[in-house]
């Protein structure tokens, strides 16, 4: 099925404390936190109010145990989910994962979003051209580190640990007892007059919501190459990707190294998977539940009702106005001008991930044609064939953020449906017994690929029935 060399051999090194496991979950987060946590979940809150809300924490609740069992095959095996997904269902696959990577992403819809909020921050009328120079800019910034992981992580872990504390204080000042209410209520599917879903509630919007309700698509594909390079487990035996301007290089790994499952190896490895979970559960899980329930109950107590939000992503500038108009002006520009930042943050961390992911998988299609070797290189081409694609977007006038960010969710949401099912297949078959997922976090996973798969159906056959 490949003709990928097979796992070498060592034994599993010893756990890292706690401190040093921290960062690759910073990214992924901080994919989501400009699409679903500032975009969709506000935006649909806004719109049907707080009875949503229930589907975000349950978007992200499926996307952590999906993310742990990509980052548990890496872990095992010291090599990325598409090394091995590669290896158990043959050369096509790599194909398959540069489509569906580049072509939902594309659309920059969250740069459109990024600089629609920044346009209205400082003043001026927002025009694609706006979009164009943040695009040159996130290029530019990834043409300057020397090393492409910590330049993501460095970049994410600043906006997060400005961008959260602010929202929660915020949100702290304009949500009233009702609107608490109504959030306690919402968790269990309570909402203004329904239950679960509200009557007139887009299909599209609401499957580009749970797709998005954390990274999304193959992005959280993504995390097995943050962890790799983070140096989890067998990782450590792995290279990482340096910025070809820079002059520094590193031996990069593209196949694996896995351990003789002794039982110090298989006692070392639960240590490992013990503490990576709590990583992946403060970092991601809980931190990103709470910033995407905190956004939208603001979005909710300030602009709920209002008529302008029912198109566009105009819900931010209101949240905006609203703010200032309560507060004091120059709080309303630095809520416009940390959601834009977030947003920039988001879609700085979607292009490098996705170039992660085309530039491995490029590799993957034919290794005598396409050398590890070069994957520095094949990182910085789609780095900036994303860029100019983004570039020809905007100057041909397609510009409306939300629709560029359904659109590519919605792609994304079915290519979620398709890897869950083969990374919970591989984890049960390709790793030994003692290190495979459990029955809960098989039946968690399982859940993931019904729920996203009976969304794509429903909202294909709902799209097709328009026509």
């Amino acid at each position: 099925m490949s003709l990928l060399a097979p796992l070498k051999k060592a034994d599993m090194p010893a756990p890292l404390r706690l401190r040093a496991l921290i960062g690759p979950s910073f990214i992924i987060l901080g994919v989501g936190l400009g699409s679903g946590e500032l975009i969709l979940w506000p935006y649909l809150a806004s719109n049907f109010g707080m009875g949503i809300i229930w589907a975000a924490v349950l978007g992200i609740t499926f996307q952590f145990f999906i993310n742990m069992e990509i980052e548990r095959y890496t872990l095992v095996t010291g090599e990325s989910i598409f090394v091995g997904l590669t290896r158990k269902y043959g050369r096509f696959t790599p194909i398959w994962f540069i489509l569906t990577t580049l072509i939902p992403w594309m659309w920059p819809g969250i740069a459109a979003a990024s600089a629609t909020v920044f346009a209205h921050a400082l003043g001026f009328e927002y025009s694609g051209y706006v979009g164009i120079v943040l695009l040159l800019l996130m290029g530019g910034l990834y043409s300057l580190g020397k090393i492409v992981y910590k330049t993501q992580e460095q970049i994410q872990k600043t906006i997060i640990l400005i961008g959260v504390p602010f929202v929660f204080i915020i949100t702290l000042f304009f949500a009233k007892p009702v609107h608490w209410e109504a959030l306690a209520r919402g968790l269990v599917g309570s909402g203004e007059g329904y239950w679960f879903l509200p009557v007139g509630l887009p299909i599209a919007t609401f499957l580009g919501a749970l797709a998005y309700a954390g990274a999304g698509g193959n992005l959280n594909l993504a995390q097995s190459l943050y962890v790799k390079e983070k140096g989890y487990g067998m990782g450590k035996f792995s290279g990482r990707i340096t910025n070809i301007f820079s002059g520094t290089k590193e031996d990069i790994q593209l196949t694996g190294t896995t351990f003789e499952p002794t039982q110090g190896n298989i006692k070392r490895f639960r240590v490992w998977w013990r503490r990576i979970n709590i990583e992946h559960t403060i970092v991601f899980w809980i931190t990103g539940a709470f910033t995407m329930v905190l956004l939208s109950l603001l979005a909710f107590s300030t602009v709920f009702g209002n008529p302008s939000v029912e198109t566009s992503i105009n819900f931010v500038i209101l949240e905006g106005r609203e703010i200032a108009a309560r507060t004091i002006p120059g709080l309303g520009t630095f809520f416009l001008a940390m959601a834009g930042v977030m947003l920039f943050g988001t879609q700085f961390s979607v292009l490098g991930s996705n170039a992660r992911i085309a530039s491995e998988n490029l590799v993957l299609t034919n290794q005598a044609k396409f050398k590890v070797s070069a994957l520095p290189k094949f990182f910085y081409i789609f780095l900036w064939i994303q860029v100019l694609a983004g570039i020809a977007i905007f100057a041909s006038g397609f510009t409306e953020p939300l629709t560029l960010v359904v659109t590519g969710a919605v792609l994304n949401a079915f290519s979620m449906f398709i890897y869950t099912g083969l990374v919970l297949y591989m984890n049960k078959t390709v790793l030994h017994r003692k290190l495979r997922p459990s029955l809960f976090r098989t039946f968690a996973v399982f859940s993931a690929f019904l729920f996203y798969g009976a969304f794509s159906v429903f909202t294909v056959l709902q799209r097709l029935s328009i026509f």
